[in-house]
């Protein structure tokens, strides 16, 4: 170790690095993180390397390992590039699951948001929301919901919000040609078709696991997506992949994700 190298006694370290320095004289008493250096007085002196020692056992920390388990690991471990490279990949795991579960997170938060009017709704509508997003989710693997999610951040909110607005008008005009029994040829109906298919790829684009967890969903839980969330009816559906069977377009998975209406995959 060069002499001229910089040394950090215990409260520049403690405020370089955000924790206490009763937190750095724990970890020093029990053999976790030791100053490599002491001066003639006594008084504390930490080197690199200790830097990267304690840098290790926040990162095992904010895994939720214990610190003797850490001790102990650290004891046998060399101060080498391979060791380090190991618990960064360890860390950045454990933040890029963490930044999966926010962006989850974060899709709840604004359902219910999108959901609220000027008054407060009653609690028991926060729990049967909440009920509803757990059981939606629960049709999809985490890596799907997470591609979901990344889905939504690169069309971005002002796109969301178009596209949420689009949703009801050309639900309605759907609606109002197949009530008049518009064949599903017309050029009418096929131009709303092709749009429908178009907003819902927005979404999926095109992501077949994810098409088909959709079309699960709807199979078994459609009834109650459609009383809950003023959903398009099965009727209405059919309609539209009719429409776009006519048309030559790839149904993207409305028409239940390639599920009929039995729940069967077509």
């Amino acid at each position: 170790m060069s002499g001229d190298e910089r040394r950090w006694s215990v409260g520049e370290l403690a405020r370089a690095s955000g924790m206490t320095v009763r937190t750095l004289h724990h970890y020093d008493e029990i053999g976790l993180v030791e100053p490599s250096e002491r001066t003639s007085s006594g008084h504390r002196r930490y080197t690199s390397a200790d830097v990267r020692r304690l840098y290790r056992v926040r990162a095992l920390r904010s895994m939720g390992v214990p610190l003797e388990e850490i001790r102990r690991a650290l004891s046998e471990r060399t101060d080498d590039v391979m060791s380090l490279r190991e618990v960064l990949t360890h860390q950045l795991d454990q933040l890029d699951a963490e930044a999966r579960r926010v962006r989850r997170l974060r899709g709840q938060v604004r359902g219910l948001l999108d959901r609220l009017s000027t008054a407060v709704p009653e609690p028991e509508e926060f729990l049967e929301a909440l009920e509803m997003m757990a059981k939606v989710e629960s049709y999809f693997t985490p890596d799907q919901l997470d591609r979901m999610a990344r889905r939504r951040e690169e069309l971005g909110e002002a796109t969301i919000t178009a596209v949420e607005a689009e949703w009801p008008r050309l639900i309605a005009e759907v609606d109002g040609l197949r009530a008049r029994g518009t064949p599903v040829d017309d050029p009418r109906v096929r131009a709303l078709a092709r749009r429908w298919a178009e907003l819902v790829r927005m979404f999926h684009g095109g992501d077949p696991e994810i098409i088909r967890a959709t079309g699960r969903l709807w199979a078994e839980q459609g009834q109650e997506l459609l009383a809950r969330f003023n959903a398009p009816s099965p009727d209405l559906f059919a309609y539209v992949a009719e429409a776009q069977k006519a048309a030559g377009i790839d149904n993207c998975g409305i028409d239940h994700g390639g599920v009929d209406n039995r729940g069967v995959e077509s």
